[in-house]
């Protein structure tokens, strides 16, 4: 894919991981579109990125499809195109089955796997249009089980399972679909301050760069389901 002028969205692009992706396909000329809960903090983002007539800012919650819908409307109106759908926002909570709250676990299935689902049916019909990428952000969660992870998890493997059926759905179209299964990534999630004492974890901008490379690839050949964890793991 030639990236110059193509038009990406990005769900939870106001930090981590998101906000790494938008830095990266920006510098690469792609014009990005970013998304948050809270307009304010979105906001900041876009300008702390910079070159903003190629950057888009835009409020909206991905648990609600008719916020997700509003978004994709905003892109085409601005740019009259959608080609790279990255649906990144995401959620954790951490507890064990017994003392994990209702809320905590529709939290996340609504953030996580309900919020997915969301953002392709907002953009499917554009990516159509523009024979499109859509990648999911899952995590290695998504296929290894731990404890305290039982929300987590069952989001995690959903989202895997959801974007691989939907890779086959949409192959057709001639749309590429990914998900990206990520280990300790230095991020805020979770409510972690990233540090010094992070520096060997995964960085945002390293998925970054994944996801340039996905959208390098011979329109051929599909990395359907990617892991990446640290080289070596803290040693404390």
């Amino acid at each position: 894919m030639d990236l110059k002028n193509k038009v990406v969205y990005i769900t939870g692009g106001s930090k981590g991981i998101g906000y790494g992706t938008a830095k990266k396909l920006l510098a690469e000329g792609m014009k990005v579109a970013i998304s948050g809960r809270t307009l304010k903090t979105v906001q900041e983002a876009a300008t702390a990125l910079g070159n903003k007539d190629q950057v888009l800012a835009i409020a909206s919650d991905v648990t609600k499809l008719v916020d997700e819908q509003k978004a994709v409307e905003a892109i085409l109106k601005k740019w009259g195109q959608l080609d790279v759908v990255l649906a990144n926002a995401g959620v954790g909570n951490f507890a064990p089955i017994d003392q994990m709250s209702e809320h905590q676990w529709h939290q996340m299935i609504n953030t996580n796997l309900n919020g997915v689902f969301h953002t392709l049916k907002a953009s499917v019909k554009a990516l159509k249009q523009s024979k499109g990428y859509y990648i999911t952000l899952a995590s290695l969660a998504g296929t290894n089980f731990f404890e305290k992870g039982a929300g987590y998890n069952a989001t995690k493997f959903g989202v895997v399972g959801f974007t691989q059926a939907v890779m086959l759905d949409l192959r057709q179209y001639g749309i590429k679909v990914s998900t990206i299964m990520p280990g300790s990534v230095a991020t805020h999630f979770n409510d972690h301050t990233p540090s010094e004492k992070d520096a060997w974890k995964i960085q945002p901008e390293d998925i970054g760069e994944l996801v340039y490379d996905l959208l390098k690839m011979n329109p051929r050949t599909l990395p359907s389901k990617i892991e990446v964890r640290p080289t070596r793991p803290d040693l404390k």
